[in-house]
This record gives structure tokens, sequence and C-alpha cells, in this order.
């Protein structure tokens, strides 16, 4: 993510085509064509990033145009993975089907690479799957990605990534009812005769396969307003200039985790000084969601930064580890020592504060009281 382009729920907002933000009249126009519902959703998310990025929040465009904040992140991001599929190889149907509706579909897909978002959407123009399909199907996906070799009998067709995912949790099962669904799933997607031969074989191969379960995360949440820092700019010692003084930019903070921009393609952000981040030997800071990772955290979905000490490199069993995936950085929890080259490990997650009255943060005779 581009730090210096952080947008609505983190996004990046920048890569769709966007009409200068520094034109009155040209914003006033995006802010009709979605009051009015004008062409397609495509569009509609294009116009969202770009009022967002002139500098309106999700509530005044919602004020503005009727388009709730959910639905103005659905339309942003599935507009981002629409261009993203239309530049690879896809069908005129597919391009089609998805110029009209999808936008739900496409927003699941968000978690895929490129090329695994094209064979996605054909997939689901082919089989007519609706968002709760494309969902599992995106997990199956980028669960099946994380193999280190393509499992025997399942090819890398995204049919096959459900079959093996239903194929998987069926051996977990010695409950036949359960099994039996999952194994009835699976055939229903399996592409290759192969795929379909290793789940027809568990029809009669009872043989239940524990598999390690996955570590939780190191989650932590700020509680108190101690506990959320400010960074404030330095001028320098004594003697100081006007210029020098005036040399210092103001400090733009974003919420929810006080993060502090800078000019360049990054920013800072302070964090408390607990024992995990203070013995942590190169410590970098990534922004996700919580329903992003490779095991959501329960609850509703919201920001959370995640902290990457790049110094710890060796596999255990019992922590995630930042990898590298086709040319894109994501976690991975390995039940064995992987192949794959370690980047770092995940030391801590942090959620927000819980803020029950955010007026309340401005109205110091409140507090005081």
């Amino acid at each position: 993510m581009s730090h210096d382009k952080i947008g609505y729920c983190g996004l990046n907002i920048t890569s769709m085509t966007e009409i200068p933000s520094d034109n009155t009249a040209d914003l006033q126009g995006l802010v009709t064509l979605l009051r009015r519902k004008e062409q397609n959703w495509v569009e509609w998310g294009k116009a969202c990033a770009t009022l967002q990025k002139a500098g309106y929040t999700p509530q005044q465009i919602f004020e503005e145009t009727g388009f709730e904040p959910v639905q103005q992140n659905q339309v942003i991001v599935g507009s981002q993975v629409y261009y993203s599929v239309i530049q690879g190889e896809i069908s005129a149907a597919t391009t089609s089907y998805f110029q009209q509706k999808g936008s739900d579909i496409l927003y699941e897909f968000r978690i895929l690479t490129q090329p695994q978002r094209v064979q996605a959407a054909e997939f689901v123009v082919e089989r007519q799957l609706d968002a709760d399909d494309a969902k599992e199907l995106a997990k199956a996906l980028k669960e099946f990605s994380r193999t280190s070799q393509l499992p025997e009998g399942f090819s890398n067709h995204p049919g096959d990534a459900i079959a093996y995912q239903s194929w998987r949790l069926a051996r977990q099962h010695n409950d036949l009812q359960q099994r039996s669904r999952l194994i009835a799933k699976g055939l229903q997607f399996a592409h290759s005769a192969t795929a379909r031969q290793q789940l027809e074989q568990l029809l009669t191969d009872f043989t239940v396969f524990s598999e390690g379960s996955a570590p939780r995360f190191p989650v932590y949440r700020l509680e108190s307003e101690e506990e959320l820092p400010r960074i404030l700019p330095v001028v320098g010692e004594f003697p100081l200039t006007l210029a020098e003084l005036k040399a210092v930019p103001l400090t733009e903070e974003i919420d929810p985790f006080h993060l502090v921009k800078f000019s360049g393609q990054g920013a800072w952000v302070a964090l408390p000084g607990w024992q995990v981040i203070l013995k942590a030997e190169d410590p970098v800071v990534i922004l996700t969601h919580s329903d992003q990772l490779p095991t959501p955290l329960a609850g509703k979905t919201e920001a959370i930064l995640m902290v990457i000490d790049r110094a710890q490199r060796q596999w255990n069993g019992d922590s995630y580890f930042l990898v590298e995936q086709d040319n894109q950085l994501t976690l991975q929890w390995f039940e064995t020592e992987p192949s794959t080259a370690i980047l770092g490990q995940v030391i801590l997650i942090m959620r927000p504060k819980k803020i029950l009255d955010e007026n309340q943060m401005h109205d110091l005779w409140q507090i005081e009281e």
C-alpha cells in the first residue's frame, strides 16, 4: 500500500483514472452522477474514489448522494479489481457481465493476485456464482496458492481449488453426513477427472486425517488515552531562524492509529512501549483489515496495524510470517518448514481503541467532568 495515498479503509485509490480533483465543476458532476445513479457501478466506484481523494469524507458523500460508506467501499474496491481483471486475457462475455453488475463479487477478489482474479471472474460467469460463492472461491484460491506444490490429483483451475478445499475438510470429518456434504460439493465444482477421483476415493475410505491448527495472532488493542501516542515535529535547537520554523510541515494524523504522513512514499506511526515492540530488532508496520488475514479475526471488520520484525526469519510452527508470492507480500502460517524465503515474523497485531463517543474527544469540559 502506498502510504501517501491512504483513503477510506486504507485503499490506494490512485490506480484508477480520475477526473482532476481541483475542478469544482467536475467534482459536482461526479456528485450528480452518483445521486442520479447514472452510467454503471464501475463509474460509481471511480467517482467515489475521486471525491474521497479530493477531500470528501465518506459521510459527506453519503449525505450528498445516498451512497452509504460501506457501499462506497465496495464499489471503489470492486472497480479497482475490475480494472485489474480487464488487463488480463478475459472474454468479452465476462467483461460485459461485470460492467453491469458484480461489485460485491469482485470485492471478494481483492485478496487475490491479478492472474487469480482473471481466473475467478471467468469461473463466476461460467458457473453463475453469487457473492457468497465468490467469497468461498477467493478463500479457496488464496489458500490453494499457499501450497508449495499442487496437491496430487488437483490442477490450478478454480474449480479444482474449491474441490481441494472440500476434499481436505472432508478428510477431517468423522461425521458421515458432514463428510458426504463436503464430498458432494467438491464433486460439483471439480474440474479435472483426477480431482474427481480423489474425492470419490473418500466415499470408500473413511480414514480421518487431523491437521495441525494455525496459531493465534498476537493481537493487542489500545485501551486508554495514554496509550494513544502523538508524534510532534522537531524544529531544532536554538539558535533558530524563522525559515527553519516555517520549514517544519503541519503534522497530519490519520486515524485510527495516529499515523503521520511525510513527503515521499511513506509515513510514521508511534506505538506504545510494550515489551514486544522494544525487543524487536528491525520492526516495520503494515496496515490492513481484520478480515484480510489468513485467519480472519473474530468480531466486526476493522482497520488493524501489523508489526513485522524483519530480523526474525527463522521458521517456527507457532507464528505467522511475511513472504513473497506472485510478486506480492502475503502472510502465511507454515505447519512445516517452508521452501520459500521468510521475510519477517508477525510479532504484533494492534486493533484501534474503541471510542464510544468521538465528539467527547473534542469537548474538554465533558472529559474533565
